[in-house]
């Protein structure tokens, strides 16, 4: 490539499919208060803050400030062991991260998970060198659909935003992407829908659906103002 382009990756529900892991990791939060978590009751707050959830299923108010970092943290804990003991690798993305870093790709990481979130996965992925910026929960002070994770990202890789293509499997994901001027895959990974990310340039609902080419003419249609078509769904 005559100039660098750059692929940045969401966490959660792109690098690692991770519905069934947060959903037994709230549930055990949950049982240890004394309360009941639903796979039902949580789709309903899917992509929500911790925050959110608590207040959303226990009741606003109910606990305070320091009570609610600590059941975060011990929600988070409870994750990295579920994901530890079997990790779910989100089908494709080892080969689909080969082929990027060998076109010429830079690759990084923008998510808002915690650090040691991040450093889980890639260490289960053995993917960290493939990576030339990692961007976590710690780095930034607004959450998505704000831009700021993204930009950072962008920033950190010396690569201009109009070369960026974000994947990403959240509503709020695809429109920070948006917002920070870069191209947009929705990636409708477990628990999503193409309908929910409609906003993206790009929607797709396997990883096995990107490659090196077709991400390079994404951003570069996006560049000149046009739009990416939506992929078939591949059987």
């Amino acid at each position: 490539m005559n100039e660098d382009l750059a692929v940045i990756f969401d966490m959660d529900g792109v690098l690692v499919d991770s519905y069934r892991a947060h959903l037994r990791s709230w549930q055990v939060v949950a049982e240890e208060e004394g309360f009941e978590i639903t796979e039902r009751e949580f789709a309903a707050t899917f992509g929500r803050t911790s925050r959110e959830i608590i207040a959303s299923l226990w009741g606003e108010g109910r606990y305070g400030e320091h009570e609610i970092v600590a059941l975060d943290d011990r929600k988070e804990a409870a994750f990295r062991k579920v994901i530890a003991a079997d990790f779910p690798a989100m089908p494709g993305v080892k080969r689909l991260l080969r082929a990027l870093a060998d076109a010429g790709f830079l690759l990084a990481v923008g998510s808002s998970g915690p650090p040691e979130n991040v450093d889980l996965v890639l260490d289960r992925l053995d993917a960290g060198p493939l990576f030339q910026a990692v961007v976590n929960g710690m780095d930034v002070t607004r959450g998505k659909p704000d831009p700021q994770v993204f930009l950072i990202t962008a920033d950190r890789l010396g690569v201009p935003p109009a070369n960026c293509a974000v994947v990403e499997d959240a509503p709020a994901g695809v429109q920070a992407a948006n917002a920070a001027g870069m191209t947009s895959v929705g990636f409708a990974s477990t628990g999503r829908s193409r309908d929910e990310l409609a906003e993206a340039d790009l929607t797709i609902a396997s990883l096995a659906e990107l490659s090196p080419p077709l991400l390079g003419e994404v951003i570069l249609r996006k560049r000149c103002g046009g739009q990416a078509p939506t992929r078939p769904d591949t059987v």
